[in-house]
């Protein structure tokens, strides 16, 4: 038996993670930008190369 199933996972993406506050983004034409803030908030980097992102700078000196 799975230890989580479709039921806990939505519970999960809608009541237990935070929700986005206004001061977590921005729109930049038709995109929306996260702020450093937002991805603070979030704890890790999603190495997805983010304009605002915090953990570019930890990165960098561990790889020195």
């Amino acid at each position: 038996m799975k230890s989580h199933d479709w039921i806990q996972d939505l519970y999960y993406k809608e009541y237990v993670k935070p929700k986005l506050q206004p001061e977590d983004f921005y729109y930049e034409g038709t995109s929306m930008v996260m702020t450093e803030h937002y991805h603070s908030r979030r704890g890790y980097c999603c190495n997805s190369k983010c304009r605002h992102c915090p953990y570019v700078q930890e990165k960098q000196n561990k790889n020195n």
